[in-house]
């Protein structure tokens, strides 16, 4: 088993190092006027030039953990503050809330209508802070983060497009995200704001969002924590209850908490279960709780982030319980994933698969996807099979 540790570790580092990064580097720097292209076709070549704050924000955070954790290389210190310095001059309106999108010279398209913005914004800031020690990145991370407690009871606040009080309802993408930005900035947050927002963040997901009888994850709920028998209400999407999973398991991690790991591990095998194509294998993007069809189009294709996150989640259980069911699964992802995604003529990675597996966009870059889920994946598997590595080497 051992070899198979050091076989994947390196699998994995080997493809982050070698494969997605270059690719990122060679294409994606905007050299002209800042900040990064993440509309790159196969081969890379740019053919849309707009700028997305989750993208722009998402890649400034990948490379400053790679200088981080990975190795001081200057290049990627200088990627890093490329985009953090588009981001501080462009990426704000005059309160502080973060646009969804910007043109190419960093002149804003469409407003800040959710929060989604300030926390990858948030976390971009707090990583390059900590590669920089720059006061003015930290200080921008820390009111980014406090804006974010302040509008989340009303996250689309004057651009919510639903009627006031017909269907209230709530998104499980808001307290899984606000899990993650809690564990990543507890060192410039006091005590109190981790814990609190760690606790209520628990409790929403393990509590409100996942359904024990039915084994599922709801997307939303009403404002009561109760189902909701409409398109919004039976929607459930197992990638996210997937990727919450690794969230919970470093949480109890850090808690010393044996019923949350064992409470994740069970939330995942669930997911995995429930989202899992049994005619032609891979993760279903979108499901109807109800079996009825969703008002999701693309519901039954396979995404790229969604098996990542699968592979991050269930390599950090067979690090922490070594749970026979999730080594399974993970090999039988692991098998998939490695077999459909990656582009062995053009580097990196396809990222959306119609259902029988097969590329259904050639895109390696695009509104939604950039440099962030595939390299994060990677990396945390990385580190996950080395410590299972070293785990094994030291049992004997």
């Amino acid at each position: 088993m051992n070899s198979y540790f050091h076989q994947k570790k390196k699998q994995y580092r080997d493809a982050l190092i070698d494969d997605v990064i270059p690719f990122w580097e060679k294409h994606s720097i905007d050299e002209a006027y800042g900040g990064y292209f993440t509309c790159l076709g196969r081969e890379g070549n740019v053919y849309d030039r707009d700028k997305f704050i989750w993208l722009q924000a998402r890649q400034v955070w990948t490379f400053s953990l790679l200088y981080q954790k990975v190795e001081s290389r200057p290049e990627w210190f200088n990627i890093a503050e490329h985009g953090y310095r588009f981001l501080k001059q462009h990426g704000r309106d005059v309160n502080g809330n973060w646009y969804f999108s910007l043109n190419r010279k960093g002149q804003p398209l469409i407003q800040p209508y959710n929060i989604f913005s300030d926390c990858f914004a948030a976390l971009a800031f707090h990583e390059f802070a900590l590669i920089s020690d720059n006061a003015e990145a930290r200080e921008i991370a820390v009111n980014t983060y406090k804006n974010i407690l302040f509008r989340k009871d009303n996250p689309k606040g004057q651009y919510e497009k639903s009627v006031s009080g017909t269907r209230p309802m709530k998104s499980f993408a808001l307290p899984m995200m606000l899990s993650l930005l809690a564990m990543e900035l507890q060192d410039v947050l006091t005590d109190e704001q981790v814990t609190q927002t760690i606790d209520e963040s628990i409790d929403e997901i393990i509590n409100v969002f996942w359904n024990e009888k039915e084994q599922v994850i709801h997307e939303h709920v009403k404002a009561d924590n109760t189902f909701s028998d409409s398109f919004d209400g039976r929607l459930i999407n197992p990638g996210h209850g997937i990727e919450s999973t690794w969230f919970l398991m470093d949480i109890a991690k850090y808690r010393n908490d044996t019923d949350l790991i064992h409470n994740a591990v069970q939330i995942l095998l669930a997911q995995l279960d429930y989202g899992w194509d049994g005619q032609y294998e891979g993760i279903f993007y979108f499901r109807d709780v109800k079996n009825h069809p969703p008002d999701k189009l693309e519901w039954d294709q396979k995404l790229w982030w969604v098996h990542l996150e699968a592979l991050v989640a269930l390599s950090r259980a067979w690090l922490l319980t070594g749970n026979e069911r999730c080594i399974e699964w993970y090999k039988k992802v692991d098998a998939y994933t490695w077999e459909h995604f990656p582009d062995p003529e053009y580097g990196e990675w396809f990222g959306y698969l119609n259902r029988q597996g097969e590329p259904y966009l050639s895109l390696k870059g695009g509104k939604w996807k950039g440099c962030f889920h595939l390299p994060r994946a990677l990396w945390e598997c990385w580190q996950n099979f080395e410590m299972l590595e070293n785990k094994q080497k030291n049992n004997h």
